[in-house]
C-alpha cells in the first residue's frame, strides 16, 4: 500500500497510520492525474492505507511534507490550523491538512459545508479546526487578523510534473510480488481475456472493498486485476432518457455528473438524479468517494451494460449477500441512470449511526409513478437495505397499493403499514442487531416518503401543515462560537507568557508532519517486528501451542511464549497478578498468548496467523451483559467499597415519596489515533536497553521491564517524545506490551518494533468500564432530597487492572454537586470474561455522575417538574462551606457562580419557553434542553503519586533545556511548562526547549493522569528555575543592564552551576476507607454545561443545536489550551453518552474493532453553536499560579446532550399519553431514543446478535 511505501521506503512519516481501513483519514494524501480528454489536472484526497502503489502509474502524490515545512516555508493551511489551536496531540493533523489542501487546490473559495467535512480527531472537539479553515471561506466572521496570516496564493502551489502529462499508449502492466500478481490491462479486450483466464480474480478499482477483505478477513487473492487504464469504463454519455456512466467512475465523479445533469434536465426529470446525489453525499468520507466506484456502491432502478446484454437492477438482480446474477466471466461496463418520467417521484433515505462516514443501519429507495392529473398509483417500487442478506423488495406492499386503484390517501395507506410490518422479517439474532429499531425504521422511512409524495401532489397545501414540517429535519448550519477567555493580571510583564493564549509549542511541526512519534523513528539495523497472538476463546485451558508451521514461513525469526520470560511472568497491580502471556489458561477473547517475531510486519502477521492454539473449554463464561451473572457468582475483585453519611434508612422513611430506578452506561474505547507503539533496542553491553514508546507512565514501564527481564533499573531507559493521544489507555497494558517486546529483543539480541493494528489495539487494551447503577431516593414534594442509596457495578473484565481504584473514585464523587444529608454508596468491580477495562479520562466519574443526574431527573419527572427548576437541582445543590460525604471541607461558591452564569449565558429560561412552544407545534420533531453541574476532585488519593521532579540545564549560549516527568499527549503540558520556565527565568519562550520525557533524565516519575500533570510537574520546574535564578542573582545585581546571555557566560566563568533539579512533594492526600473519611483531593474543578437538541422522533436522529459551558479553572496558565481541553473532553463525553457502542458477540468476541464499526464523534456532531466561558475572578491557592486541572472534568458535561435528548423524548412520550420516569440507558443512540419514545421491545426470545454490555 502507498502508506507503507511512503513511511518505510521513502521515510515520509508525516502520513500516519491510524486505522488501516480508510476510516479515520490520518493517512490522507493528495493524488493528481492529468486528464487527456479535458486537458485538466485533477486532484483527489485519498487514504494512503487503501491505495495500492501499483495503481499510481502516471500519478503525482503529494504528502504533507511536500506543501510546506518549518525549515522552508509554511503553507497557509498548515499555519492556520496551528494558529487556531486546532492541533493537540497532532497525530490527525497531517491528514486534516492534506484534506483541506486538496480542497483548496480544487476550490480556492470553499463553502463552510466543504470545510466541515473531514477526518476524525479525538482531541480537539473539532471547533478550532473549523475556525482555522473558516478563514478560507468568503463571508465568514473574521476570527483572526488577515495581516497575521499567510495569504493563500494558488500560484505558489506545487506544479504537476510535466512528464506525467504526456499522453502515452496504455499498455498492460504486471507487478509480481512474493505471493501475489497485480495486472492492469490497457484495453477492454485484454480485460475480458484476463477475466476469462482468471475467473476467480477480483477486479479492483478503488480497493475500498477487496482491500478491506484482504486486510481484516485474511482473504488471499493470488491474482488481482485492476482495470483503471480501460477507457471504456470511464465514459459518460448523456441522453434524453438519462445518463450512462462508466462503471469505473468514482462516486465523486458521479456526484459531479449528477449535479451537471440536474442543471441540464427539466426539473420534473431529475428526481432520480437528486435521490442518488443525496445518498452519495452521505456515503463514506471524501477520500473514500474519490476512489470508490459507483457500480459497486449503488443500486437503484438502473441498467448495467456488459457489452452483450443489459441487466436491470431489480429484486432479481441480487441473489444473496455479495452475490448477483452476473456470470464469472462478465464485467460491468456502465451504469445507466434513467431520467424520471412525468408524474414519477423518486426518493432515497438513509439512516446511519453517524451522519457522515458511517455504514447505513437501514436505507431505502422508493419510487412511485401515478396517473396524470390523479393521485392514483400506476406503478410503485419500495426497496430496503439493511433488513436482510441483500436488497429487499416490499412486493406485497407495492401490490397492495398499485392493485387497489385507490387514491393515495391516509386511509389507503393505513393497511400498507401493517403489510410492511408482516413483510419485513428480522429474527432477534439477525446480524447487525437493532432488530426492533430496523423494523421501526422501515415504517418511518415509508412515512417520510408518504409526506414527500403528498407535497408533490398537493404542494403548498401540505407544506402549510405543521406535521409536515415536524417530520423534516432540515439542513442546519454551524454558527460562529463564543470563547470567553481571561485577562492577564494587572501589571504583568509583556514578556511573561503565563495566562496568555499561547499556541501549542509544536503545533507547526505537527501540521507539517515533522513532529516525530514512536513509529516514525527510523528502522535500525537488523530490526525485527513483533505481532501478538491472542486467545480466540473466552474461558479455556490451553492444551498446546503449535508454532512449528509459523517458524517455517519466510522471514519468521522466533515465537515468544511465557517460557521465554527470564524474570517474572506476571505484573502485580492493586494486589492481583496479571500474566504477561497466558500459559495455562485464558479468561477472555483477546488475551495475549504468544508473539511472533519476523523481519517485517507482513511476515510477522503471516506467522501469527499460522500459530495454532488448542483449547479445552471451561465452565460457562460470564460476560457481565446483565451483571447478574457476576453478582450471582459473587465474581468480584476485592475490596468492595462502601461509604455513608447520615442515616439513609431514616431519611427514606421520612421522605414524602420514594422512587427506585436504574440506568446502564456502556463502555467506551479510547480510540487514540496513534495505536500502542514500541521500539526496544538492546545496546549490547551489560544488558542495557533503550525503549522508545508511547506511554503516559514511562517509570511504570521501566519497573515492569526490569521485573520481566530480571535486570536493574539503571540498565533500562524509557523515552517518550510525544503521544498521539492516550486518555488513560497508555499505562497498564502499555507496560505489559512493552515487556513482551523487551523479551523478544532480549532473546534475539536485535531491535524489536511492535505497533498494534487498530483492531488489535481495541481487542487487547480494554476501555471505559460499563456500569450498572441502581438507586433508591427519598424526597419531599418541594423536590428536596432527604436520602439516596446507590449501588454501582462496574464490568472490570478478566483481570483487575485499575478497576478497584475506579470503583473507589465512583464513590468519592457520589454527591456530585448536591448536599444530600443521608447518602450511601456501594461499588463493586465485577470479574467477567471480557478483556479487562482500564483507566479512561474521568476514571469512573462520568459513569458515576450520570447515575446521580438520572436520579435527579427521575425525581423531577416523578413530581411532574423540570429538573432545572429551583425546586429540584438548585434546592439540593451545595451553597455554602460544607463537608463532603467523606468529610472533606470545601467552599462551593464557584460552583454556584458557574451555575448562575451558565443559566444566564445560555438564556435558559427564555429558551425553555421557546422549546415548549416548539414541541406543541411539532408532532414528529421535538426539542429538549438540559443543564448539568459537576464538582470534580483533582489529584491522586494515593499521596505518593502527587510528587514530581524536573531537571533544567542552561547552556553557555543562554538556551535552556527542560526535562520533567510529564508526558506530552496533546494536553499541552510541555507548552505550559515552557511558560512556567519563561516566567521564572524571565526569558522568552523561544530560548526554552523540551526534548522528551526520559527516565534517564528524571527518575521515578508519576503518571501523567488525573488532570494533575501541570500541577505537579509545573511546580517541579518552577522549583528548579528558581534555584537557577537565585544562583544568578549576584551576577544580575553586579551587571543589572546585562543581557541573559552575558549573565550566563559570566556564571560559567565564575564556576556557578547552570544545572538544577527541581522537586515538588505534592499534597498529602489520603482516604481511609475503614473510617470512611479523608482528603483524597487537593481541590475541586467546577463546571456547568447546557445543551439543546432537536430530535427526529421517527428515526431517533438528533442534532445538538447549541451548547454553553462555564468552567472554573482558577487562573488559566494558557486559556487556549485549556479551552481546547474543555471542548475535546465535552465531545468525548458526547460520544460516550450518545453514540459510542462496544459490541460483543454472545461468545465474547469484540465486533467493533475499527472506525467502520465503532463511531466516535465527527465534524457533523459538533454543536451548531458552541460557547465556552471561563469563570472570571477565580483563584486557586492549591495549584501553580492559581490554576486548576481541566483535562478530565468536562467529559461529564457531554451528558447535557444525553439529558437534552431525554427531555425531547419526554415531550414525545407526553404526546403519546406517557408520563413519569422512564429508563433511557447510555449511550442514547437513535435506536434507544426512538424506541423509548414509542413503545417497548417486540422481539421474541432468542440469542441476540450482540451482548448488551
Amino acid at each position: 500500500m502507498l502508506l507503507s511505501f511512503l513511511r518505510k521506503n521513502l521515510r515520509l512519516t508525516g502520513t500516519k497510520y491510524g486505522c488501516g481501513g480508510g476510516g479515520c483519514g490520518a493517512c490522507t494524501v493528495m493524488v493528481s492525474r492529468y486528464d487527456p480528454q479535458t486537458k485538466n489536472i485533477n486532484h483527489w484526497s485519498v487514504n494512503a492505507c487503501l491505495l495500492p502503489v501499483c495503481q499510481l502509474h502516471g500519478a503525482a502524490v503529494t504528502t504533507v511534507e511536500g506543501i510546506g515545512s518549518t525549515k522552508t516555508k509554511l503553507h497557509p493551511v498548515q499555519e492556520r490550523i496551528a494558529k487556531a489551536h486546532g492541533s493537540q496531540c497532532g497525530f490527525c493533523t497531517p491528514g486534516m491538512v492534506m484534506s483541506m489542501y486538496t480542497l483548496l487546490r480544487n476550490n480556492p473559495q470553499p463553502t463552510m459545508e466543504d470545510v466541515t467535512e473531514g477526518n476524525l480527531c479525538r482531541c480537539t472537539g473539532y471547533r478550532p479546526i473549523v475556525d482555522g479553515y473558516r478563514t478560507f471561506c468568503e463571508g465568514q466572521p473574521e476570527l483572526f487578523s488577515k495581516g497575521d496570516l499567510l495569504p493563500l496564493d494558488p500560484t505558489q502551489d506545487l506544479i504537476f510534473p510535466p512528464e506525467l502529462a504526456e499522453v502515452k499508449d496504455q499498455t498492460t502492466q504486471r507487478f509480481c510480488g512474493e505471493r501475489m500478481t497485480w495486472i492492469s490491462p490497457g484495453s477492454l479486450n485484454e480485460l475480458l481475456q484476463l477475466k476469462a483466464d482468471y475467473p476467480q480474480a477480483p477486479l479492483v478499482m478503488g480497493n475500498t472493498n477487496i482491500g478491506l477483505d484482504m486486510k481484516f478477513k485474511g482473504i488471499f487473492h493470488p491474482v488481482i486485476i485492476s482495470p483503471t487504464q480501460v477507457p471504456e469504463l470511464f465514459k459518460v454519455t448523456q441522453k434524453p432518457e438519462g445518463v450512462c456512466v462508466g462503471a469505473g467512475c468514482s462516486m465523486s465523479f458521479l456526484k459531479s455528473v449528477l449535479e451537471r445533469s440536474i442543471n441540464d434536465f427539466p426539473p420534473e426529470s431529475t428526481h432520480m438524479f437528486r435521490a442518488l446525489l443525496q445518498q452519495i453525499k452521505l456515503v463514506g468520507g471524501q477520500q473514500i468517494r474519490n476512489v470508490a466506484v459507483s457500480a459497486t456502491h449503488f443500486s437503484t432502478q438502473i441498467f448495467i451494460t456488459d457489452g452483450r446484454r443489459r441487466v436491470p437492477i431489480d429484486k432479481d438482480f441480487f441473489l444473496g449477500f455479495a452475490k448477483t446474477v452476473l456470470k464469472p466471466d462478465e464485467i460491468v461496463l456502465s451504469v445507466f441512470i434513467p431520467a424520471s418520467r412525468p408524474n414519477e417521484i423518486v426518493h432515497a433515505f438513509r439512516h446511519a449511526p453517524r451522519k457522515e462516514s458511517a455504514l447505513a443501519t437501514v436505507n431505502a429507495g422508493m419510487r412511485v409513478w401515478f396517473n396524470e392529473n390523479s393521485n392514483v398509483v400506476k406503478e410503485i417500487s419500495i426497496y430496503y437495505g439493511g433488513v436482510g442478506a441483500t436488497i429487499l423488495s416490499a412486493d406485497r406492499a407495492c401490490q397492495q397499493i398499485s392493485l387497489s386503484k385507490l387514491p393515495w390517501e391516509e386511509a389507503t395507506l393505513s393497511d400498507v403499514y401493517s403489510t410492511l410490518v408482516d413483510e419485513i422479517k428480522l429474527g432477534p439474532s439477525a446480524p447487525g442487531g437493532k432488530v426492533d429499531f430496523r423494523r421501526s425504521l422501515t415504517l418511518s422511512l415509508f412515512f417520510k416518503f408518504n409526506l414527500l409524495f403528498q407535497v408533490a401532489l398537493y404542494g403548498l397545501f401540505i407544506q402549510a401543515k405543521s406535521w409536515y414540517h415536524s417530520a423534516q429535519m432540515g439542513n442546519l448550519c454551524s454558527n460562529p462560537c463564543v470563547l470567553c477567555v481571561q485577562n492577564v493580571l494587572e501589571g504583568q510583564s509583556a514578556q511573561d507568557p503565563v495566562g496568555r493564549p499561547m499556541m501549542h509549542r509544536t503545533a507547526l511541526s505537527q501540521a507539517t508532519g515533522e513532529a516525530v512519534y514512536c513509529d516514525d523513528l527510523p528502522q535500525t539495523d537488523g530490526e525485527l517486528f513483533l505481532v501478538i497472538v491472542t486467545s480466540s476463546r473466552p474461558h479455556a485451558k490451553i492444551t498446546h501451542i503449535d508454532f512449528s508451521e509459523a517458524l517455517k514461513l519466510p522471514g519468521v525469526v522466533d515465537v515468544i511464549t511465557a517460557k521465554d520470560i527470564p524474570g517474572k511472568r506476571f505484573r502485580t497491580f492493586t494486589g492481583y497478578d496479571e500474566e504477561l502471556l497466558a500459559e495455562d489458561e485464558v479468561t477472555c477473547v483477546g488475551q495475549m498468548v504468544c508473539a511472533v517475531v519476523a523481519d517485517s510486519k507482513a511476515h510477522a502477521k503471516r506467522g501469527a496467523a499460522a500459530v495454532k492454539i488448542s483449547y479445552e473449554d471451561l465452565q460457562d463464561p460470564a460476560f457481565g451483559s446483565c451483571f447478574q451473572e457476576a453478582i450471582e457468582k459473587e465474581s468480584f475483585f476485592l475490596p468492595r467499597r462502601q461509604i455513608e453519611r447520615g442515616d439513609v434508612e431514616k431519611g427514606l422513611r421520612e421522605a414524602e415519596q420514594v422512587y427506585e430506578g436504574e440506568i446502564r452506561i456502556g463502555g467506551q474505547e479510547h480510540f487514540y489515533l496513534e495505536t500502542q507503539s514500541f521500539l526496544v533496542i538492546p545496546i549490547g553491553e551489560e544488558k542495557e536497553m533503550k525503549v522508545y514508546l508511547s506511554t503516559q507512565h514511562p517509570a511504570f514501564t521501566q519497573v515492569c521491564f526490569i521485573s520481566t527481564l530480571g535486570i536493574p533499573s539503571n540498565r533500562v531507559s524509557c523515552h517518550v517524545k510525544r503521544l498521539g493521544g492516550a486518555f488513560g489507555g497508555k499505562v497498564t497494558k502499555t507496560a505489559i506490551l512493552a515487556s513482551i517486546t523487551a523479551v523478544a529483543a532480549s532473546k534475539t539480541g536485535r531491535p524489536v518494533r511492535c505497533v498494534l493494528e487498530r483492531g488489535e489495539d481495541m481487542l487487547i487494551t480494554g476501555g471505559r468500564h460499563p456500569v450498572w447503577g441502581i438507586y433508591k431516593v427519598g424526597f419531599m414534594k418541594d423536590g428536596r432530597i432527604t436520602a439516596a442509596d446507590f449501588q454501582y457495578y462496574a464490568n472490570a473484565g478478566n483481570v483487575v487492572d485499575e478497576s478497584v481504584l475506579v470503583a473507589e473514585k465512583i464513590l468519592l464523587h457520589l454527591d456530585n454537586a448536591y448536599n444530600i444529608p443521608n447518602l450511601r454508596g456501594r461499588s463493586a468491580a465485577c470479574k467477567t470474561n471480557l478483556p479487562s477495562n482500564t483507566a479512561f479520562r474521568g476514571f469512573g466519574v462520568p459513569q458515576c455522575m450520570l447515575v446521580v443526574e438520572s436520579m435527579i431527573d427521575d425525581v423531577a419527572l416523578k413530581l411532574g417538574r423540570l429538573p432545572e427548576e429551583v425546586s429540584i437541582r438548585e434546592i439540593n445543590m451545595y451553597k455554602e462551606v460544607s463537608l463532603t460525604h467523606y468529610k472533606m471541607e470545601f467552599d462551593p461558591e464557584n460552583l454556584v457562580r458557574c451555575w448562575n452564569e451558565c443559566m444566564k449565558k445560555a438564556d435558559f429560561r427564555q429558551r425553555r419557553q421557546g422549546i415548549d412552544l416548539f414541541n406543541q407545534q411539532n408532532q414528529f420533531k421535538k426539542r429538549g434542553i438540559a443543564i448539568v453541574p459537576i464538582k470534580y476532585g483533582i489529584g491522586f488519593a494515593e499521596a505518593f503519586l502527587n510528587q514530581a521532579a524536573a531537571l533544567v540545564h542552561i547552556y553557555k549560549d543562554g538556551s535552556v533545556l527542560v526535562s520533567h516527568g510529564g508526558t506530552e499527549m496533546g494536553q499541552g503540558i510541555h507548552t505550559k511548562v515552557q511558560q512556567v520556565a519563561s516566567r521564572e527565568l524571565n526569558i522568552p519562550t523561544s530560548l526554552i526547549h523540551i526534548s522528551e520525557t526520559s527516565t534517564q533524565c528524571v527518575p521515578n516519575t508519576c503518571p501523567s493522569a488525573a488532570s494533575f500533570g501541570t500541577d505537579a510537574n509545573g511546580m517541579a520546574v518552577k522549583d528548579a528555575c528558581q534555584i537557577l535564578y537565585n544562583r544568578l542573582e549576584p551576577i544580575r545585581k553586579k551587571n543589572p543592564k546585562g543581557t541573559w546571555q552575558n549573565w550566563i557566560i559570566t556564571a560559567f566563568l565564575q564556576k556557578i552551576s547552570l544545572s538544577a533539579t527541581g522537586y515538588y512533594r505534592g499534597h498529602d492526600l489520603d482516604m481511609d476507607w475503614e473510617k470512611q473519611e479523608g482528603k483524597p483531593y487537593a481541590y475541586f474543578t467546577y463546571a456547568v454545561g447546557c445543551s439543546e437538541v432537536e430530535l427526529d422522533c421517527l428515526t431517533g436522529e438528533y442534532r445538538t443545536l447549541r451548547t454553553d459551558i462555564v468552567v472554573d479553572i482558577g487562573r488559566s496558565i494558557n486559556p487556549s489550551i485549556d479551552i481546547g481541553q474543555i471542548e475535546g473532553a465535552f465531545m468525548q463525553g458526547l460520544g460516550l453518552y450518545t453514540m459510542e457502542e462496544l459490541k460483543f458477540s454472545p461468545s465474547g468476541v469484540l465486533y467493533t474493532r475499527g472506525p467502520s464499526q465503532y463511531k466516535i464523534p465527527s465534524f457533523c456532531d459538533v454543536p451548531l453553536k458552541f460557547n465556552v466561558y471561563l469563570l472570571a475572578g477565580s483563584s486557586n491557592p492549591h495549584a501553580i499560579y492559581s490554576s486548576k486541572g481541566i483535562g478530565e472534568p468536562t467529559v461529564f458535561l457531554g451528558s447535557s446532550v444525553f439529558f437534552a435528548i431525554k427531555d425531547a423524548v419526554t415531550a414525545a412520550r407526553k404526546d403519546a399519553g406517557l408520563t413519569g420516569p422512564f429508563q433511557l440507558n447510555s449511550p442514547a443512540t437513535p435506536e434507544r431514543a426512538c424506541l423509548v419514545a414509542q413503545s417497548e421491545s417486540t422481539s421474541g426470545p432468542a440469542q441476540p446478535w450482540a451482548l448488551n454490555i
